[in-house]
C-alpha cells in the first residue's frame, strides 16, 4: 500500500522534535541504542517535569545502494524475490531506503513505525515502477511485568518463522534472504498478534549479538506464539481463518562459543487473489489453500568461525505443470552460511559463503510458480565504522520456474553484486 504524503510529515516532525540520537563506541552498529533520558535539572537543582511522549521518540534509518550486474553471464537469470535490478537491464538501484520511528512511551509500552521509501511497485524486473513508499512496521509492544520479559507485540511486524527472516537487513551478511525460509513470508511481516516470552539475561545476549557485530537477530523471544493474517506484508486479509505460529529457541554459551538452536512452525489458510491467477488456471473454487510450514534453526556466532543453517518442509499453493492448476503440492528446503569474523583496528571484516536449495511455490507470485533454486553465494562484508559498510557478492545460480504463462524457464548463470550501507 502507499504510504500518504501525511505519515512523511509526521516523520518529518518525529525528527526535529527528537532530538539527536545517542551513538554507539562499536563499529557497523546497524541498531542504534534505545533512548535514554538524562537527567534535566533547573539551576535550583530541581527535577524538571517529566518529558513528554516527543522527546522519548528515536528516529534512526538506512539506504542500501546496489549494482547487481557488474558481472552478468546470463542477463535472464533473475530472481522476483530477491531483488528486481537483478539481471536484465538492472543498474545501479536503491534496494532499501528506510526510515524508523520508535521510542518507549512509558515503562509497558513501545511503539514503531518503519517505513521503506525504495519499494517496488511490481515484483518482476521488466517495467518494474520503483521507488514508493510502504509501511513496513507498525505495531506497538505491550509489556506484562516491570521488565517486559513478557509481552504482547499488536499489529504488522515480522512473524516468528525463521531465524535469517528475523535478521534485519541491515545486519544479513547475504545481499538477499534464502528462497526456502523466504518464501514463507513476503516481506517477512503479517498482520496480527504475538506474544513474545524472553527472560532478562536473554534479552541482554541478544543486544549484544546484534550491537558488537555477531550477526544476531534481535529479541523475538525464546517462546513465540502469534496469530495473523496469513496473506503476508501490505495484503488485506481474505477469509476468516488466521494463521497460528509458534517459535522456541535457545542461546547456549560454552566456554566463549554461542549456540543458538531453534524451531518453528505455522499453519494457516491462503487465499489466491484474482490478479495472482491467470485467466485460464484451474484452481479451487474459493481460491483457499493449506499453507504449513515447519522450519529447524542452527546458528554458532562468529567468534571468530561462525555458522549459520535452516530447513523447512511444508505444503502450501504451487502450479502443477501436467495438471495445469494450482494445487496443494509438498515443498522444502533450506541454507547453509559459513562466516568468519575479523576485526581490523576500527573495522571488520566477514568473509562469507552459503549454499541454498528450494524446492516448492511461491504463493504470492504468479499461480503459486513453481521452483527449482540450487545458489551458491560467496562473498566479504567490510565494515568501515557504524555508518558505512560494503559488500561484494558473486553468485553462481541455477533458477528454474513455471506457470501456467511461462512453461519452463530454466536459467543458469553467474552475477559479481556489489552493495554500499549507510546507517543513520
Amino acid at each position: 500500500m502507499k504510504l500518504h504524503t501525511s505519515l512523511c510529515g509526521a516523520l518529518v516532525m518525529a525528527a526535529m522534535l527528537s532530538g539527536h540520537a545517542q551513538e554507539k563506541n562499536n563499529p557497523g552498529t546497524t541498531t542504534p541504542p534505545p533512548v535514554t533520558a538524562n537527567a534535566d535539572t533547573t539551576p535550583e537543582n530541581k527535577p524538571s517535569e517529566e518529558k513528554k511522549w516527543y522527546d522519548r521518540i528515536l528516529l534512526r534509518g538506512y539506504m542500501q545502494f546496489r549494482q547487481n550486474n557488474l558481472v552478468n553471464t546470463n542477463e535472464n537469470l533473475t530472481c522476483a524475490q530477491c531483488d528486481a535490478s537483478w539481471g536484465g537491464n538492472g543498474g545501479v538501484s536503491v534496494r532499501r531506503a528506510r526510515i524508523v520511528v520508535q521510542g518507549q512511551m512509558t515503562t509497558n509500552v513501545f511503539i514503531k513505525l518503519e517505513a521503506d521509501f525504495a519499494t517496488a511497485l511490481t515484483a518482476t524486473a521488466a517495467g518494474a515502477n520503483q521507488n514508493f513508499t510502504q509501511v513496513r512496521d507498525a505495531y506497538a509492544d505491550i509489556g506484562f511485568d516491570p521488565n517486559n520479559e513478557l509481552k504482547v507485540r499488536l499489529g504488522q511486524s515480522k512473524v516468528p518463522y525463521g531465524f535469517e527472516n528475523l535478521q534485519s537487513s541491515g545486519t544479513r551478511l547475504s545481499l538477499d534472504r534464502s528462497d526456502a525460509i523466504n518464501s514463507a513470508l513476503n516481506g517477512e511481516r503479517d498482520m496480527g498478534a504475538f506474544l513474545y516470552y524472553t527472560p532478562m539475561r536473554i534479552k541482554k545476549l541478544y543486544a549484544d549479538l546484534v550491537n558488537l557485530n555477531y550477526k544476531g537477530s534481535g529479541d523475538f523471544g525464546i517462546l513465540a506464539f502469534g496469530i495473523y493474517n496469513g496473506q503476508t506484508t501490505n495484503r488485506p486479509e481474505m477469509n476468516r481463518s488466521q494463521h497460528v505460529v509458534a517459535r522456541a529457541t535457545y542461546p547456549f554459551t560454552i566456554g566463549k562459543q554461542i549456540i543458538e538452536a531453534g524451531a518453528q512452525a505455522y499453519t494457516g489458510r491462503y487465499v489466491m487473489y484474482d490478479n495472482q491467477l491467470s485467466s485460464a488456471v484451474t484452481r479451487t473454487a474459493d481460491k483457499n489453500y493449506t499453507d504449513q510450514r515447519a522450519a529447524a534453526s542452527f546458528v554458532l556466532y562468529p567468534k571468530p568461525f561462525g555458522i549459520q543453517a535452516e530447513y523447512n518442509i511444508g505444503r502450501g499453493p504451487q502450479f502443477d505443470k501436467p495438471t495445469q492448476a494450482v494445487i496443494t503440492k509438498d515443498l522444502e528446503g533450506g541454507y547453509i552460511l559459513a562466516n568468519y569474523r575479523i576485526p581490523l583496528k576500527n573495522m571488520m571484516l566477514f568473509p562469507y559463503s552459503r549454499y541454498q536449495y528450494y524446492k516448492g511455490g511461491r504463493k504470492f507470485e504468479l499461480d503459486a510458480r513453481y521452483y527449482a533454486v540450487h545458489q551458491f553465494d560467496f562473498g566479504t562484508e567490510w565494515i568501515m565504522n557504524k555508518y558505512f559498510k560494503f559488500t561484494a557478492e558473486y553468485c553462481v545460480s541455477s533458477r528454474n520456474y513455471i506457470d501456467f504463462v511461462t512453461q519452463n524457464n530454466a536459467q543458469k548463470g553467474s552475477s559479481l553484486r556489489v552493495q554500499a550501507h549507510v546507517n543513520f
